[in-house]
C-alpha cells in the first residue's frame, strides 16, 4: 500500500537515515553544496561502469577512487581528480546528462513497504520481506542515491503520488533487455535498480584491501570497471589469497549464525532472514570457494568505504548487482592487500 506524501515528511518519517558522500548524517547545511557539475561526472563514471557511490554532486573518496580508475581505463595521468584531461575524455559522453525529469508511476511508488522495520533479527525473521521503509527509499536506491539528494534536486514540498514531475539523478540505463530465461524477480531487481542489461565479461576480480576497491578485469585482462567497497574489519580481515566464484543467489535469504559474529552473544538464536534490498547482504550473494565468504550488496549504500564489514566484500545493491551480472561459477576472485 502506498500513501501519497511530500518528500519532507516522508524524509522526516525516518526514510532512510542514509548519509551521502560523507557517510554521517549531518545536516544539510553540514555538507558542501551540490554540485550539478560534478554530479554529472557521477553520473556519466556510474554510466561506464566506474561506480562513484551514490551520485550526490559531491566529492568523496568514492568519487576519486572512480575517477582513479577512468583515468586508468584510457590512460591518461591517474591523479583521481577532474582535471583538464579527464573532462576532455568524459566530453565524449556529454549526450549523457546529470539528472533527468520523470513523472512518478504507480509502478515506482509501489511495494511491500516495512514500517516499522525492527531491528531484532527474530522480529526480521518473521517479515514477508525485507522490503525498503518507504516509496522515498525505493527511489533513491532506484537512481542510486539518498532521500536527502532527492529532496535537494526538487523540493521538500514535492508530492510523492502518480504524475508528478520529480527531477532524479541520471541513473536510467540503456537498455533493460535482460536475458528471458532470467527468473523474473532478478528481472525486475535489476530493472527496478536502473541496472543495464549490458555489462562487461570478467575474466577476473581483483578486490584490493588498501585502496577499498573491487575492479573487474575483462577477458583480455583490460580494466572494465571499478567499484568501491567495503572489506573487513580488524576482527574478521579480509582473507588474502585467490578463490574463485561458486554461485550466484539473487534475492537471497540470509542464514543468521550468531557464532560467526564477534560482536553477537553466541547465546542469541539463530535465524533465518527473508530476502529483499534490506537483507542484510542486500540483493545479491556471490558465494566463494573461501568458506563463509562472499561479495554481496547492503541496505546502507552510504556507508560502502567508511564502515567495517564481517570479513566479505560489500557493495551498494546497484554496484554489486552489475558484478553478479559480470561473473560466473568459476570466475577468478583475487583478495589482496
Amino acid at each position: 500500500m502506498f500513501t501519497a506524501m511530500f518528500l519532507g515528511s516522508a524524509l522526516a518519517l525516518g526514510a532512510s537515515g542514509a548519509a551521502g558522500q560523507n557517510g554521517s548524517a549531518t545536516s544539510q547545511s553540514a555538507k558542501p553544496v551540490l554540485s550539478r557539475d560534478i554530479l554529472h561526472v557521477q553520473v556519466i563514471l556510474d554510466h561506464l561502469g566506474f561506480g562513484p557511490g551514490v551520485l550526490d554532486g559531491r566529492e568523496g573518496q568514492s568519487l576519486t577512487a572512480a575517477l582513479r580508475g577512468f583515468q586508468i581505463s584510457r590512460q591518461l595521468p591517474v591523479t583521481g581528480k577532474i582535471d583538464q584531461r579527464t573532462l576532455v575524455e568524459l566530453h565524449k559522453h556529454r549526450e549523457i546528462r546529470p539528472t533527468r525529469i520523470i513523472r512518478l508511476t504507480p509502478d515506482m511508488l509501489s511495494g511491500d513497504f516495512v514500517r516499522p522495520f525492527p531491528t531484532d533479527p527474530a522480529a526480521q525473521a518473521k517479515l514477508k520481506t525485507m522490503g525498503y521503509r518507504s516509496a522515498l527509499e525505493k527511489l533513491a536506491e532506484m537512481f542510486h542515491t539518498t532521500p536527502e539528494v532527492l529532496i535537494e534536486l526538487n523540493s521538500p514540498d514535492t508530492r510523492l503520488a502518480p504524475g508528478v514531475p520529480v527531477q532524479f539523478p541520471n541513473a536510467v540505463p540503456a537498455s533493460r533487455d535482460y536475458p528471458a530465461d532470467w527468473k523474473p524477480e532478478w528481472r525486475k531487481t535489476l530493472a527496478d535498480l536502473n541496472i543495464d542489461a549490458n555489462q562487461p565479461k570478467a575474466g577476473r576480480i581483483v578486490v584490493d584491501k588498501s585502496d577499498k576497491v573491487l575492479r573487474v578485469f575483462d577477458r583480455a585482462g583490460k580494466l572494465a570497471a571499478l567499484f568501491s567497497v567495503t572489506t573487513g574489519s580488524t576482527h574478521d580481515p579480509l582473507p588474502i589469497g585467490s578463490w574463485k566464484v561458486t554461485g550466484i543467489a539473487q534475492n537471497p535469504e540470509f542464514h543468521y549464525n550468531p557464532k560467526l559474529f564477534w560482536d553477537v552473544s553466541d547465546k542469541k538464536p539463530e535465524a533465518l532472514l527473508p530476502p529483499g534490498p534490506n537483507n542484510p547482504v542486500g540483493v545479491v550473494w556471490i558465494d566463494l570457494s573461501k568458506e563463509h565468504y562472499g561479495i554481496h550488496g547492503t541496505p546502507e549504500p552510504q556507508t560502502i568505504g567508511r564502515t567495517e564489514s564481517h570479513g566479505c566484500v560489500r557493495l551498494t545493491n546497484w554496484d554489486a548487482a552489475r558484478v553478479a551480472m559480470m561473473v560466473e561459477p568459476g570466475t577468478q576472485v583475487i583478495f589482496q592487500p
